[in-house]
């Protein structure tokens, strides 16, 4: 990945949980891998994010989103749905990390092209070993287009 030449991982983390997002960032902050966490609190931001639209016009295009389904203003079902029907957008990985264990929600997020479903785990430490995993798996092992990373 590029991580290792010297440019960071962009990530983009769409969670509305204070908490949650402390313990993902500290979970990064351990990376062997040089990335850059950028934040949104509910769906409207993240699009507005990935679109670079009002305050976000100098966004940078993330490698990978990790999503939480229940948000304020824009669910992340609707925003899952919007990136995977956008032509520039869809191959940006989308992991769906979230409270939810309904097989519904997994139905339909893999109907909608996610590219994972992951159930945060309540225990602290295990929250911190999936967060890692999913660095460890798309951020290193993952092959991701080099030249799409570049597109508006």
């Amino acid at each position: 990945m590029d991580a290792i030449l010297g440019k960071p991982i962009e990530i983009l983390l769409v969670e509305d949980s204070p908490g949650d997002v402390d313990l993902t960032r500290e979970a990064l902050a351990d990376s062997k891998l040089v990335n850059r966490l950028h934040v949104v609190e509910d769906g409207e931001e993240a699009m507005a994010f990935l679109r670079r639209q009002g305050r976000y016009v100098d966004a940078v295009r993330p490698d990978v989103v990790l999503l939480d389904l229940n948000l304020p203003r824009k669910d992340g079902r609707e925003v899952l749905e919007e990136i995977k029907a956008d032509e520039v957008l869809k191959t940006i990985p989308v992991v769906v990390l979230t409270t939810s264990q309904a097989e519904e929600d997994i139905l339909r997020t893999y109907k909608l092209h996610a590219n994972c479903y992951i159930t945060k785990p309540v225990d602290v430490m295990q929250f911190f070993a999936v967060v890692k995993s999913v660095e460890d798996f798309w951020l290193t092992v993952v092959k991701l287009p080099t030249t799409l990373s570049n597109c508006s």
